[in-house]
């Protein structure tokens, strides 16, 4: 297929979103740099609602660009997941680029854009370069984000940290494809995939290196262990919006596309990874939830606990080989769960900290008494965070280990259950807070912004719905096709 072949307007989505991300840039060069800007905000949502429009009616029929870029149901629905997900973290910067100044609203709306780009490239992807292309997108958007305030030591040293960090990640992932490239001749996972059980028959330990060398990769990208050691500084230092893009957004694109590297590209050769990712979920379940239990700074805190959330989510990876299908719906289904619990935190997180001038878990004390919706809502993100009955959380868990157990690693699915019991103490560290500790004698009632409420009542009902009635997404993921044209 040649370019003047190929259907250009399946990219329509992708196109459409670039061009209003420079059309943000551009209104906000033209109405000055300095100044309060809610209705780039506000553009910005609307930007992303047009591109999910465009997403649900102009991908729905699936199609592809050679074996370059792929329309399928996978794509679609993690298209739609991410867009979603960051049109809440926007409505979650509005209230908080009001309360820091020193944040430029248009060329952080438009990068946060330019991030949403890069990860829509990635989920299509089917070919190493675009897939490297759409990840240092995402990449170079989210370096940027993590480092806005930039009067701030934190916020410096964090974006320092990610870039450093970051950069060595990219290079492994490319190492390990030039490998690929260079005993193939190919950059289409496709072909690859094909050739694959022959490679490793041939080249044993070059083939091993090179699945090694972008595990790593890809480890750091979606910060499990030992690749975490970034997420606590840089959650940190981040402003709180994008500490909610990185640990939700950024993280579920980062499985997306492990998902498309290990079905098309090493699926034939499955014994090869499958123990080792195993290994790695349970560590990372077991590390990142016993460290969050020292915690006492929030966004530390929550690092830990997405740390914890990468390990759940990478057992149906290693349960994919023997489960087939079922293991993308139970990760699609975690991640919507995870996506609206999470962002629902940060938001209250947001919000409660802005006000306290403290991320110190602290800040909580009394929340009950001053915004009484805010603390009910907060418990119900918690408590689907560690995975209790009646919320989506508990759901998605339950799915997972029940996947891990027909995939006969009962061993993993009983650490998964062990750990999900450590992550209640942590969380109620929170609850505790809120509850049973008296607010501080100059803290006054918390009146909650029409966008940060708007995010909370969207993530609470979808958290306690899907709790309870989860099979309006279950059917739905039963009648597609995964992976289509694999």
């Amino acid at each position: 297929m040649t370019a003047f072949d190929a259907n250009w307007s399946l990219l329509t989505p992708e196109m459409v979103l670039a061009a209003l991300a420079l059309l943000v840039f551009t209104i906000d060069f033209m109405t000055g740099i300095h100044g309060k800007k809610p209705f780039i905000g506000k553009l910005s949502v609307l930007s992303l609602l047009v591109t999910a429009v465009l997403v649900l009616f102009m991908n729905n029929s699936g199609g592809q660009i050679a074996d370059l870029y792929l329309i399928d149901s996978f794509a679609m629905v993690f298209k739609l997941i991410i867009l979603v997900g960051v049109a809440m973290v926007i409505m979650i910067s509005l209230h908080y680029l009001d309360r820091n100044e020193e944040i430029y609203q248009g060329e952080y709306y438009s990068i946060l854009l330019f991030a949403t780009l890069g990860a829509m490239i990635m989920v299509s992807s089917a070919d190493l370069i675009t897939l490297f292309i759409g990840l240092e997108i995402l990449s170079i958007s989210s370096y940027a984000l993590v480092g806005f305030k930039k009067h701030h030591r934190h916020s410096t040293e964090a974006a320092l940290k990610y870039v450093i960090l970051g950069g060595a990640a990219s290079a492994f992932i490319l190492y390990g494809m030039s490998f690929l490239y260079g005993l193939t001749g190919s950059t289409s996972l496709l072909e690859i995939g094909q050739v694959m059980p022959t490679l490793f028959a041939d080249y044993t330990v070059i083939m091993t290196i090179s699945l090694i060398f972008m595990l790593v990769g890809f480890g750091f990208k979606i910060s499990i262990v030992p690749f975490h050691m970034w997420a606590p500084d840089v959650y940190e230092g981040a402003p709180t919006p994008v500490t909610a893009f990185l640990s939700v957004v950024s993280k579920i694109a980062g499985f997306a596309i492990v998902l498309r590297v290990f079905t098309f590209g090493f699926l034939g050769v499955h014994e090869e990874w499958v123990m080792i990712i195993a290994v790695l979920a349970a560590v990372t379940m077991v590390l990142g939830n016993i460290i969050a239990l020292t915690q006492k700074n929030t966004k530390r805190l929550m690092a830990y606990s997405g740390i914890a959330q990468a390990g759940y989510l990478l057992v149906p990876v290693a349960a994919l080989p023997f489960i087939g299908t079922f293991s993308i719906n139970m990760i699609l289904f975690y991640s919507i769960a995870y996506l609206m619990m999470t962002l629902g935190a940060f938001a209250v997180i947001s919000l409660v900290t802005e006000d306290a001038g403290t991320n110190d878990l602290s800040s909580f004390a009394g929340l009950f008494q001053r915004a009484p919706y805010l603390a009910i809502s907060m418990t119900v993100f918690l408590v689907s965070l560690a995975g209790l009955p009646l919320t989506a959380g508990f759901i998605g868990k339950a799915h997972i280990f029940f996947g891990a157990a027909a995939a006969d690693m009962l061993w993993l699915a009983i650490i998964m259950i062990v750990m999900s019991v450590v992550s209640f103490f942590y969380y109620f560290g929170f609850i505790k807070q809120m509850f049973m500790t008296a607010p501080k004698a100059n803290d006054e009632e918390l009146k909650v912004p029409t966008s940060l409420n708007a995010v909370i009542t969207v993530a609470l009902a979808v958290t306690l719905i899907l709790g309870i009635l989860p099979n309006i997404v279950l059917d739905v993921f039963n009648t597609f096709n995964w992976f289509a044209l694999f």
